[in-house]
């Protein structure tokens, strides 16, 4: 009597919107005995689709996705599935992504220029209910509590500082006075302990604050 092959017990959603990336990680983890890709997205929306198809073990999820973002389907996967296990993985080392995708139901926090092995390390140890953080990720993440958080209308405030508005134009679309907006910029500047408008800007967009896209 022949024995009968197991079927793999974890399997993968990849969900990335570039075609070499999902090829090359189909090729490491179809090369794994316990590991399976049962499906690829290229948007955000068709991952929550086939999701919600395949129930996968475990997703590989980037940040930067057309028609939702990264962070927007993970958040609708775990409300729909709060047992889902995702691991983002991504380019983005930003606190505040970080901590937006984790806040959003992410069990982990990968970047892309992990190794094979910690790639694997870390599927694997999802898998089995764990949380792990990469030393340099979770410093990144302890530095977004250093600084006071912002506000819904700070934040707005910082995008069209992001978008080299000046405080008259802000004013303007925003729809209050010039000395708000210089109240607004001034409570910025302090809460992410930086000395102008430039360094807001460029510390907006490297912690991930404000998207450039």
């Amino acid at each position: 009597m022949h024995a009968v092959n197991a079927a793999p017990f974890l399997r993968v959603l990849i969900v990335d919107d570039h075609p070499v990336v999902r090829e090359g990680l189909r090729a490491i983890l179809d090369r794994q005995p316990e590991m399976a890709v049962v499906a690829e997205a290229s948007d955000g929306e068709q991952a929550v689709a086939l999701f919600d198809r395949h129930y996968p073990d475990l997703t590989l999820m980037d940040l930067r996705l057309p028609k939702k973002s990264g962070v927007d389907a993970t958040a609708e996967i775990h409300r729909r599935h709060p047992q889902a296990r995702i691991i983002v993985f991504t380019v983005f080392d930003g606190d505040e992504d970080i901590y937006r995708a984790l806040e959003a139901g992410a069990r982990s926090y990968l970047l892309k220029s992990a190794s094979h092995e910690e790639l694997l390390s870390t599927l694997r140890n999802v898998a089995t209910g764990g949380r792990p953080l990469p030393a340099a990720v979770a410093e990144r993440l302890a530095q977004r509590f250093e600084y006071s958080e912002l506000t819904c209308r700070e934040l707005d405030v910082l995008r069209l500082i992001v978008a080299g508005k000046a405080n008259k134009q802000i004013a303007s679309l925003l729809g209050v006075g010039e000395g708000t907006v210089k109240t607004h910029v001034n409570r910025i500047l302090s809460k992410l302990g930086v000395a102008d408008r430039t360094e807001a800007a460029i510390q907006a967009l490297q912690r991930g604050i404000v998207r450039s896209d």
